[in-house]
């Protein structure tokens, strides 16, 4: 996965709460055995309507999807993030995240910008009034600024998972940080045993 430390740009406001996996990425894209082109199936089912806001131009350099609270419901599926990410967006913001989301985000690079319910109204509120908004998500202090329309919050986030983001670590690199314990124990153990090797 790639460090991240500043996600910054312009924003694209889904004023939808309870947004399910199953509506971020729709069943029928699971069958790919690629793990890319996922973008294209991005809220397909909602973007059959024109008036739908990832159809509106205004809106198709956004690096920032700010949604209603409750984002990510629903079945465990990382195609959810491929496809956020993939269509172009770093971070998600919300008032609140399912959990199991949350985790998908953190493993594969997403980043899910946790904030109170008036931080995010107020957001939505500013990036539909004005598209051009610059929002900047910073990792190295957890914060999120907009301040064209005079937001600025902090938002949550344990050290382990800040540092994954800002090291680039997804669990295989975290493993390997002990890479030389790990061959130590290995040439120790009796040959009769298996290796990973």
């Amino acid at each position: 996965m790639d460090a991240v430390q500043i996600v910054s740009g312009t924003a694209l406001p889904l004023r939808r709460s309870d947004v399910d996996t199953d509506q971020i990425i729709p069943s029928d894209w699971l069958k790919r055995v690629e793990r890319t082109g996922f973008e294209k199936g991005l809220f397909s089912e909602w973007r059959d309507d024109r008036d739908f806001v990832l159809n509106d131009e205004r809106y198709s350099e956004a690096v920032v999807l700010v949604a209603g609270p409750n984002f990510g419901t629903g079945s465990s599926r990382e195609h959810a993030v491929w496809a956020i990410q993939q269509y172009g967006f770093g971070a998600v913001v919300s008032p609140r995240f399912a959990d199991i989301f949350r985790n998908n985000c953190t493993k594969n690079g997403l980043v899910p910008v946790q904030v109170t319910p008036e931080v995010g109204a107020a957001l939505l509120d500013a990036v539909e009034a004005d598209p051009d908004l610059v929002v900047t998500i910073d990792l190295a202090n957890l914060t999120l600024e907009a301040p064209d329309a005079g937001i600025s919050c902090t938002f949550p986030m344990d050290d382990a998972t800040r540092e994954r983001y800002l090291e680039g670590l997804d669990d295989i690199g975290i493993s390997l940080r002990h890479e030389d314990d790990i061959t130590g124990y290995e040439s120790t153990r009796p040959s009769w045993l298996p290796t990973t090797g």
